[in-house]
């Protein structure tokens, strides 16, 4: 079996930017960006998805997409989000991460970067 047909230890991985930038620069943090990480931590354990073959939900530092933030990217599809509350995550743990089903009305659109 090749690598890029082999299952991954993760069937989803989700990063969330947790990134400060100083001196009043728009950036991640300023937008609860450590509380929606833990809220979505809590809700992926909480649903059984947590751990080998399911769902690992890390931080991450700047993933340079600032002017959308707060920003969520998930893999191996590399789907963008962002995110207001933390109705938006439930969202996006039901529908993507446990459901597989892309939450439109959170894509963070393609152009968006720094």
């Amino acid at each position: 079996m090749s690598q890029s047909s082999s299952p991954g230890y993760y069937r989803h991985h989700i990063f969330f930017c947790l990134n400060h930038r100083d001196g009043g620069q728009v950036c991640c943090a300023q937008h609860g960006a450590e509380q929606a990480f833990e809220h979505c931590k809590a809700r992926v354990k909480a649903l059984g998805l947590a751990g080998p073959g399911g769902v690992r939900v890390n931080r991450a530092g700047c993933l340079d997409r600032c002017a959308g933030g707060p920003v969520a990217v998930v893999y191996p599809e590399g789907v963008w989000y962002t995110y207001v509350d933390q109705a938006d995550i439930d969202e996006i743990v039901t529908s993507h991460l446990q459901g597989g089903v892309v939450v439109q009305r959170l894509l963070l659109a393609p152009d968006v970067g720094r």
